[in-house]
C-alpha cells in the first residue's frame, strides 16, 4: 500500500470517530424533552394578524400633505394628510353670500307682510265705520261695498305677502344648507385617523390626486390583535366562544400570552398553503381566531407587530387545568 492511500485511509478513519464522538457528546448534552401535552389541549401553529383599517378621503382632490410615515404610531383624531381646499374655500364665500342674500330676502318678506297685515287692518276698520253708518242711513251702499272689497283685496294681500315670506324662508333654509354642505367637505379635506394605530402603508405622497373614497395610508389597531389557527371538525366542534387558549410566539418562546377564542368559522375550507398542520394540508378545516387581551396589547402597543408566528394551544375541556409549562406568563 503507498503511503498516500494509507493517509486517506487514517484520515477517513478519524472522520468516522469525530462523527461518533460528536454524535455521543450530541446526545449526552441534548435538551430534556417537554412533558407531552394532555389529550384535552390542542398544539397547533399559526400568527399574529393585526385588525387594519384605511385613513381614505371622501371627496376628490389633490393631497396638499401627509403627515405620518410608516411605522409612526399615531392617536385617534390625529392628523393623518390634508387635501388643498382652495376650491372649496371659494365655493364657502359664494355659499356664505348666498345666505345673505336670502337673510335679506327673509326681511323684506317679513316687511311686506307686516305692510299687508296693517293695509287688512285698516281696511276692516272702515268697512266696520261705514257698516255702521250704513245700518243708520248715513252711508250709501256703494260705499260700503267697497269697502268690503277693499277688505277682500287685503285678506288676498296678506296671503300672498304670507306665501313670499315662506318662500324666502326655505330660500335661506336652502342656502344655510349649502353653506353647512361645503362646510363639511371643507372639513373632509382633513384626514384623520379614526382611531389610535400604527402606520402600516403610506399609498400616496404630497401632490397625488385621490379619487372619492380612495385611501391615503393603512394603519393597524395594536389593541385588536389575533392569531388565526385551523383546527379539524373534531376539535373545532368542540371550542365554545370565549373558551381560552394560550400562546407562545416564536420571537419570544419564554413568554405564554393568553388568549381566547373570538370567532370560528362556520363552514370547513382547505388549509391555507402557508399553514402547517400534522394532517394533510388537503383536509378541511375551521378557521378558528384566537384574540389577545386589548388590556395586554395596550400595556405593549410598541412590541405589537402583525405577521409573527407561533404556537397556539386550546383547551377543549375547560374543566381541565393547564399545565404547568402553559401557565401565563408575561414579561
Amino acid at each position: 500500500m503507498t503511503v498516500s492511500k494509507r493517509a486517506v485511509l487514517i484520515g477517513f478513519a478519524a472522520l468516522v470517530l469525530a462523527g461518533g464522538s460528536y454524535a455521543v457528546w450530541r446526545r449526552s448534552t441534548a435538551l430534556p424533552a417537554l412533558p407531552a401535552l394532555p389529550a384535552s389541549i390542542v398544539e397547533t401553529n399559526g400568527r399574529i394578524e393585526a385588525q387594519q383599517f384605511d385613513v381614505a378621503s371622501k371627496i376628490a382632490g389633490r393631497v396638499l400633505t401627509v403627515s405620518v410615515e410608516e411605522g409612526q404610531m399615531v392617536a385617534a383624531g390625529a392628523v393623518v394628510a390634508r387635501l388643498d381646499d382652495a376650491t372649496l374655500q371659494a365655493q364657502l364665500r359664494a355659499a356664505e353670500a348666498q345666505v345673505g342674500e336670502a337673510e335679506h330676502a327673509v326681511a323684506q318678506a317679513k316687511a311686506e307682510l307686516a305692510r299687508a297685515a296693517s293695509l287688512r287692518q285698516l281696511a276692516q276698520t272702515e268697512f266696520g265705520r261705514t257698516q255702521t253708518l250704513a245700518q243708520r242711513g248715513y252711508a250709501p251702499t256703494e260705499q260700503l261695498d267697497q269697502r268690503r272689497a277693499a277688505v277682500e283685496v287685503s285678506d288676498a294681500t296678506v296671503a300672498t305677502a304670507e306665501a313670499g315670506r315662506q318662500r324666502a324662508d326655505a330660500a335661506l333654509q336652502a342656502a344655510q344648507a349649502n353653506a353647512a354642505q361645503v362646510r363639511t367637505m371643507l372639513q373632509d379635506t382633513i384626514l384623520t385617523a379614526s382611531r389610535a394605530g400604527r402606520v402600516l402603508y403610506r399609498l400616496v405622497r404630497d401632490g397625488e390626486v385621490v379619487a372619492a373614497g380612495g385611501r391615503v395610508a393603512t394603519l393597524i389597531d395594536p389593541t385588536d390583535v389575533s392569531m388565526i389557527v385551523f383546527l379539524p371538525a373534531a376539535q373545532a366542534g368542540r371550542l365554545a366562544y370565549g373558551a381560552e387558549a394560550r400562546l407562545v410566539l416564536d420571537p419570544v418562546p419564554a413568554y405564554v400570552l393568553p388568549a381566547s377564542v373570538s370567532f370560528v368559522a362556520p363552514e370547513a375550507q382547505f388549509t391555507p398553503r402557508q399553514v402547517e398542520t400534522t394532517t394533510e394540508r388537503g383536509n378541511l378545516m375551521f378557521r378558528v381566531k384566537l384574540r389577545l387581551p386589548p388590556e395586554l396589547l395596550q400595556a405593549h402597543a410598541e412590541q405589537v407587530k402583525g405577521g409573527v408566528r407561533g404556537l397556539a394551544y386550546l383547551r377543549l375541556d375547560p374543566a381541565l387545568p393547564w399545565p404547568e409549562r402553559l401557565q401565563v406568563r408575561l414579561p
